[in-house]
């Protein structure tokens, strides 16, 4: 276990930055092995799911409650893109971030990161997948700009 814990760190550190493995996987972390192949899948920090390994990739893919321990322990600016007020509670919801509704973006922002889509307030409201970088995000009218996959409201 300790063994594993110790890579899925070091991957979490290279998908994120350095310092999030140890942000979002403490000494305390449980991780859920897949049955058929023995491999890690869901990891959570006191009953509360916090990332999901995905073994076809070897990364992560965040619930809200991990957005939430990235922003709140590291830079907070990293990975993320602020969404217009007006269109937070959809996002909340579930429903994807249009281009047109994205006011800002992290600089080093790539197409297909895990993003973690903040309000004004800098308060987590979805986690998702960049479909464009922040240059793509802000220049286009149409189109998404991240596909959500779980929102603050729906999923918790």
């Amino acid at each position: 276990m300790n063994k594993d814990l110790e890579r899925l760190r070091a991957i979490a550190d290279y998908q994120f930055e350095r310092g999030a493995g140890a942000t979002l996987f403490p000494d305390n972390t449980n991780v859920e092995y897949s049955r058929k192949t023995g491999r890690p899948r869901h990891i959570s920090i006191e009953g509360e799911l916090v990332a999901n390994y995905r073994p076809n990739d070897a990364l992560f893919t965040l619930t809200i409650a991990g957005a939430r321990r990235l922003v709140e322990n590291l830079d907070g600016r990293r990975y993320t893109v602020q969404a217009l007020d007006d269109v937070v509670e959809f996002v909340e919801q579930g429903k994807n971030l249009f281009a047109k509704h994205v006011v800002d973006a992290d600089e080093s922002l790539r197409a297909g990161q895990e993003v973690i889509v903040m309000d004004s307030k800098k308060t987590v409201v979805a986690v998702g997948k960049a479909m464009l970088n922040k240059k793509e995000m802000l220049a286009f009218k149409t189109g998404v700009a991240v596909k959500v996959r779980r929102g603050r409201k729906r999923h918790r």
